[in-house]
């Protein structure tokens, strides 16, 4: 009888435990998957949106999913396009965060940068005429 009361305790408390601790477990090892279209036409899209905006907050685990497709021209490496984040003060890289993309669809880990404010994503692998115009506002929310 004391085996199965001492066994009903330790499963109760498992359940107890599990219960209460198990949703914030699986928040804290999920990320936010952002999918982007880099287009052959040389611009970044996403879904639903006309002008691209990536926002989110910071220090926030992220799955960047990104699907590249081939421009005009690419790098001989066959890289068709780059995904780099600058700081929009001082235009600056921020570090983890320059990416070259191979035709198809690739996914990378990421964290958000942990200082709040307004970023760019530029392109830079010159893919074609319209390169220069290939950019998109990346915002980080406190």
């Amino acid at each position: 009888m004391q085996i199965l009361r001492s066994s009903f305790i330790r499963l109760s408390t498992l359940a107890i435990v599990a219960l209460f601790f198990t949703p914030s477990l699986q928040a804290f090892g999920e990320s936010r998957v952002i999918e982007v279209l880099t287009d052959k036409d040389s611009h970044f899209k996403i879904a639903g949106m006309s002008h691209p905006e990536i926002k989110v907050k910071a220090g926030e685990p992220l799955l960047l999913r990104v699907s590249a497709r081939k421009g005009k021209t690419w790098n001989r490496d066959g890289t068709v396009h780059g995904f780099t984040l600058l700081r929009a003060k001082d235009h600056t890289k921020v570090s983890g965060w320059d990416l070259e993309l191979k035709p198809g669809t690739q996914e990378f880990a990421l964290t958000a940068p942990t200082e709040p404010g307004d970023y760019e994503v530029l392109c830079t692998v010159i893919c074609s005429e319209e390169h220069e115009g290939m950019r998109m506002k990346f915002v980080v929310l406190p």
